[in-house]
């Protein structure tokens, strides 16, 4: 997809949330269902369904998707596509470019093995490694918007507010 393209795309709708906030809200949902004779989760996905479990280093059997794991892919994911829109838009040359995340867990939090040690990630490190034949400035830029408009990017840093609730179900 070319800059244009793209631009015209996204220019009809940005005209619309800004007249209209309301309909510029959107609510994603997942679903997910817990199995009967395993520490699993069915998550349902758009292609299918996930099943998530322990991490091996938990006392997983390692057969089932981490949801660690599965929070980094969708931080690559999100950054991924970030980048290519800000690089089309900005027609900003790419030849090649890999998204790499990694975090940090101590697993003695996750087992409640000592008290007040952090269950979730400590750090999560994100890296592009970028081909292309433009400036310094212009890559920096990128990264910038990137940085901006990546939804999962954001929603890890900023934290955003959070409801839980259990109902009893018939």
């Amino acid at each position: 997809m070319d800059a244009a393209t793209l631009a015209g795309r996204q220019a009809p709708l940005k005209e619309r949330y800004k007249k209209d906030a309301d309909a510029a809200l959107l609510t994603l949902k997942a679903r997910g269902a817990l199995e009967a004779l395993d520490v699993t989760c069915k998550v349902e996905t758009g292609r299918g369904l996930a099943v998530a479990g322990l991490h091996r280093k938990v006392g997983g059997s390692g057969l089932q998707l981490c949801s660690g794991d599965m929070l980094l892919e969708a931080l690559i994911a999100c950054a991924g596509v970030a980048m290519k829109a800000a690089a089309t838009l900005l027609e900003i040359p790419i030849e090649k470019a890999e998204v790499f995340a990694e975090g940090d867990v101590d697993l003695r939090g996750a087992l409640g093995v000592t008290e007040g040690v952090r269950v979730g990630f400590e750090e999560i490190r994100l890296r592009f490694d970028v081909k292309s034949t433009a400036s310094k400035e212009q890559l920096d830029a990128l990264l910038a918007l990137t940085e901006s408009y990546c939804v999962v990017f954001d929603t890890l840093r900023q934290g955003p507010k959070l409801d839980v609730q259990l109902t009893r179900s018939a």
